[in-house]
C-alpha cells in the first residue's frame, strides 16, 4: 500500500515536473516571437527612414545614381524578407549600401551642413542603437530557448511537443557588429 502511494506521488510529480518544462517551452517561445516582433519594428522604422534620406541626398547629388539606386534596391529586399535568416542577409546587404551612401554624403559640404539631412541622420543612428538593443535581447532568448531545448530532460519534452531552436540573428564581420558611426 505505502509502495503505491510512493509510485503515485512519484508519478505526480513527474507529471508536474513535465508540465513546468513544458510550460518554461511555451513562455520562452512566445519571448523569441516578442523579441523578434521588436526588431521587426526597429527595421521597419529604418526602412521608412531610408526614402527621405536617399531624397534629400538625391537632391544634391544628383549624379550619385548608381549609389542611390542601391540603397533603393538594398531598401527594397529588405523590407520584403521575412525569415530570421533572409533579413540577416537583406540588412547586411542594406548597412554596405547606407555605409556607401554616407560615404559619398562626405563629399558634399552643403548636403553635410542640411537640417534635414542633418536630423534624418540623427534618427537613422537612434534607430540603429535600438536595433543593436532589440538585437541582443533577441539573442538572449533564443539562447536560453535554444538550451532548454537542448538539455536533458527537458529535449524529450520539446521532441514530443515539437519546439525547435530558434534562429540568432547575428551579422559575421566584426566591423559590422557595432552600430556605423556617421560623422557630418
Amino acid at each position: 500500500m505505502i509502495a503505491l502511494i510512493i509510485v503515485i506521488a512519484l508519478a505526480v510529480l513527474f507529471l508536474l515536473y513535465g508540465v513546468s518544462i513544458y510550460n518554461r517551452l511555451v513562455k520562452l517561445k512566445n519571448l523569441v516571437q516578442e523579441a523578434w516582433s521588436s526588431i521587426d519594428v526597429m527595421l521597419k522604422k529604418r526602412h521608412d527612414l531610408i526614402p527621405n534620406l536617399v531624397e534629400t541626398v538625391k537632391g544634391y547629388a544628383t549624379h550619385e545614381r548608381e549609389t542611390l539606386d542601391s540603397v533603393t534596391r538594398a531598401r527594397n529586399q529588405a523590407v520584403g524578407a521575412n525569415s530570421v535568416e533572409s533579413k540577416e542577409a537583406a540588412e547586411k546587404n542594406l548597412n554596405q549600401a547606407m555605409m556607401n551612401l554616407f560615404a559619398v554624403a562626405e563629399q558634399y559640404p552643403d548636403l553635410k551642413a542640411n537640417a534635414n539631412f542633418q536630423q534624418l541622420q540623427s534618427e537613422l543612428t537612434s534607430i540603429e542603437n535600438d536595433i543593436e538593443k532589440s538585437r541582443r535581447y533577441y539573442n538572449g532568448t533564443v539562447r536560453e530557448n535554444n538550451t532548454l531545448v537542448e538539455s536533458f530532460p527537458s529535449n524529450i519534452i520539446a521532441n514530443m511537443y515539437k519546439f525547435e531552436k530558434s534562429p540568432f540573428f547575428e551579422l559575421d564581420n566584426i566591423a559590422e557588429r557595432e552600430v556605423p558611426t556617421v560623422k557630418f
